[in-house]
């Protein structure tokens, strides 16, 4: 059933909807500015003398320090909160976006190091960003609703390409290479601005009505999260549970050790490292593939990859409704988390049938197909929402997220060393579908029954009970 078209959402408002509409465009954002440099980097490239192995480097940069900051960065959201957080993240690597266009100033023999340094700091302002987006949907949404939320912040990934690609596409044929990251720092800057108009604490926002807070609150959304009143041992507003903080009651070495001893949550970020090279691989070097494999213009290339992502977006909507329909319908909530993964993932190894097929169109209808299959199984924050311990919601998300993106490190340069010393993508597709692989044995073999993990009085046990707190990636 879908959230925005129930009798009674007009009654108890919608404001919570505003709020979700501005993560899905900030998704949409954070994914356009990770994949600039694919939509560049043939023109870039070729500017500034760069092999298949040096760009592969840069495009794995950005995810060195993405992944490096992922704990500091669920710390800062859990000490300063989401609003502030996010919008000097948004501001932050919209200006180191920005600046990658002037590289081609500093010299073809620097030009590599600046590139490199700059998507360093992209990936360091980015941290928060989906640790973010999962608080606010535990803040905003009620159990009933926050896969839904979750579902279409999630697929909003694909709008990057969809609606970016082309025009980023076009900006380099039209104007070169140099203004595709201009234009997109120049339009973080204003998307900043905007966060900080809308975003607001529940239980502080002036215009959510009191049905609609009280309506959020008794499904279980935490409105008081974010609250400076959550920090004391004083009840929140309307009698509304206290959330404390990690950095005032949670050690976060000994946090991280209890998450990392439970096979559960260790076949978690294993799958979730599987699916990110999936989606990885579309991000950095799926356009480059098109233009020297299938010998696509650069605007081609941009239209192309645009067919792949809108059947992404619509996998991944159907993901996150089949799987809450199914709980809604009494499947046992591991069923209903594993039956898409496992089937979507192993859809989406038929791009490996890419490698014996020599017509343009039909490598893009094999595309597709395979990332819808990727995007029906991306359920990989609703898997953790409803396993991590509560307590530590932003310190979790950002363990999750960091040991997941460790392949936005690896697969950009495994698949550049690849394509140097193959001289093809056949093995990079091969590689990219063995991930496939690994994440449908994971849930099938390693995660077992998915309950949520607690931290009580310093000991970790587990709930059988529904977390119903699914935030998807």
């Amino acid at each position: 059933m879908s959230v925005t078209m129930r009798p009674r959402d007009a009654a108890v408002g919608r404001v919570r909807f505003t709020i979700l509409a501005m993560l899905c465009i900030i998704t949409v954002l954070n994914y356009a500015d990770r994949a600039t440099l694919a939509i560049a980097g043939p023109a870039l490239s070729k500017s500034l003398g760069l092999n298949a192995v040096a760009m592969g480097f840069a495009f794995s940069a950005l995810g060195w320090s993405y992944v490096a900051a992922q704990l500091p960065a669920g710390w800062l959201l859990d000490r300063f909160g989401s609003k502030l957080v996010f919008f000097a993240s948004i501001v932050a690597w919209s200006l180191a976006t920005a600046l990658q266009g002037i590289v081609g100033m500093v010299g073809a023999t620097a030009a590599l190091g600046v590139l490199i340094a700059l998507r360093l700091l992209v990936g360091l302002a980015e941290a928060p960003s989906f640790p973010a987006n999962g608080r606010v949907v535990m803040a905003w949404f009620p159990a009933s609703e926050r896969g839904t939320a979750s579902a279409l912040f999630n697929a909003a990934q694909y709008f990057a390409t969809i609606v970016f690609a082309p025009v980023m596409a076009w900006i380099v044929t039209r104007f070169g290479w140099p203004w595709v990251f201009v234009s997109m720092g120049a339009l973080g800057m204003l998307v900043a601005l905007v966060w900080l108009l809308v975003m607001h604490v529940p239980a502080l926002h002036p215009r959510l009505g009191k049905a609609e807070l009280d309506y959020i609150e008794r499904g279980g959304a935490l409105v008081t999260m974010d609250m400076p009143k959550a920090r004391s041992a004083g009840p929140g507003p309307a009698g509304s549970a206290v959330v404390p903080t990690v950095a005032d009651e949670i050690d976060m070495a000994q946090s991280v050790r209890r998450l990392l001893g439970s096979r559960m949550m260790l076949g978690i970020y294993l799958g979730q490292y599987c699916i990110n090279t999936v989606t990885y691989f579309f991000v950095t070097w799926f356009p480059v593939y098109l233009v020297q494999e299938r010998h696509l213009t650069i605007l081609s290339a941009g239209l192309a990859a645009s067919v792949p992502a809108i059947f992404g977006f619509c996998g991944g909507v159907i993901g996150g409704f089949w799987s809450d329909w199914m709980v809604r319908r009494g499947v046992s909530l591991t069923l209903a988390r594993k039956i898409p993964i496992c089937l979507g993932l192993g859809l989406s190894m038929c791009m490996i049938l890419c490698n014996v097929v020599e017509t343009p169109w039909l490598v893009i209808a094999i595309m597709a197909v395979a990332f819808f299959g990727k995007g029906i199984g991306a359920l990989g924050w609703a898997v953790n929402s409803d396993a991590a311990p509560k307590e530590i919601a932003g310190l979790g998300g950002g363990l999750f997220n960091m040991l997941g993106n460790m392949s936005l490190i690896t697969t950009p340069i495994v698949i550049g060393f690849i394509v140097q010393n193959t001289g093809s993508f056949d093995g990079a597709l091969i590689f990219v579908g063995a991930n496939a692989l690994v994440t449908v044995v994971s849930y099938l073999f390693v995660v077992g029954e998915i309950k949520r993990l607690e931290i009580d009085d310093g000991h970790t046990s587990v709930s059988r009970r529904n977390s119903g707190a699914p935030v998807r990636s």
